[in-house]
């Protein structure tokens, strides 16, 4: 079964790292999260949740080709990084915790391999990893789906 991973770099780490996964290495990024069983279509869906529930929808979360030398190498767009950090902040008005309810959305999408407990688990990893972008190092959140 193939596997996603969600990981921090710079450009140029990002196509090597890219590079060394297409090569069929099973060394995850030092900044990473690898989940089996999903695409960076879940991926996106992840990402529209997350805008949606930080009152940030309709931006554009549709994940970009990185290099013309890898196409399973995408690179999340700002909104969505921005999205997902906010997840481990936002404060909603009501009872539910935001993380809760994105993680049980996205477990309930069709074909997920995951219950809504390690889809938690998931989504506050990737929401920590958004939240560790560093404009001025030049880093962003990529995805590679396999």
């Amino acid at each position: 079964m193939g596997f996603t991973e969600i990981f921090v770099a710079t450009h140029d780490a990002a196509l090597k790292h890219a590079g060394v996964l297409d090569a069929g290495s099973s060394a995850p990024a030092a900044k990473a999260v690898r989940i089996t069983g999903i695409s960076d279509f879940e991926v996106e869906q992840l990402g529209d949740l997350a805008g949606t529930a930080v009152h940030a929808g309709g931006a554009d979360y549709e994940l970009t080709m990185v290099d013309v030398s890898s196409d399973s190498l995408l690179a999340v767009p700002p909104a969505m990084v921005r999205a997902l950090a906010d997840l481990l902040t936002y404060e909603t008005e009501g009872d539910g915790e935001v993380l809760d309810d994105v993680s049980g959305q996205w477990a309930a999408q069709d074909d997920m391999p995951f219950d809504a407990a390690k889809a938690k688990e998931y989504v506050q990893q990737v929401a920590e990893l958004a939240g560790s972008v560093d404009d001025s190092e030049r880093t962003g959140l990529y995805v590679w789906s396999a």
